[in-house]
């Protein structure tokens, strides 16, 4: 078996009874194969990217211990946003019930069209950067720097933090 290395997965949605959804995505990736829960953080309202009218979102983001491969792990988070009724268009930025994604996974560093982490745009989102400081405040991600500064840049999005049960 490999050994377990940190995951960071972000989780959102704007669709629905987003709350409840995200508490099930939750509870999904805490009974997942070779995988721990070790952390979520509190629910935030965050305003949309893009530039779309649609209503905000709700984001979470949890700290798993896995020893699957990053493949492994993607292919377990697409599985969970498909029970959750989520159905990948390829629009971008487009309103849903559930989004699952794979932010982080320890000492991989990859540019593919079907898995590039760290993900390619997370130093310019608020909605993981803030509640990834929260569980994180101290990590450093390799070639970006600190979560902290990261999210200080991106100051100027709408994020508001919420209760911590979820």
């Amino acid at each position: 078996m490999r050994p377990a290395v940190d995951a960071i997965i972000g989780l959102g949605g704007n669709l629905g009874e987003t709350a409840a959804t995200l508490s099930v995505a939750r509870q999904a990736l805490s009974g997942l194969a070779q995988t721990t829960l070790v952390a979520a953080s509190s629910l935030y309202r965050t305003a949309p990217i893009g530039g779309q009218r649609q209503p905000d979102y709700l984001n979470a983001v949890c700290r798993l211990q896995t020893a699957l491969t990053p493949e492994g792990l993607a292919d377990a988070l697409f599985a969970i946003e498909r029970r959750l009724g989520r159905v990948r268009t390829g629009v971008r930025n487009e309103p849903r019930a559930i989004d699952v994604d794979l932010v982080y996974y320890e000492g991989v560093t990859r540019k593919d069209p079907a898995l590039s982490l760290p993900h390619p745009r997370l130093q310019e989102r608020a909605f993981v950067l803030y509640p990834w400081v929260e569980i994180m405040p101290d990590f450093r991600i390799p070639g970006l720097g600190a979560l902290a500064d990261l999210a200080r840049a991106v100051r100027d999005q709408r994020v508001e933090r919420l209760d911590r049960r979820w």
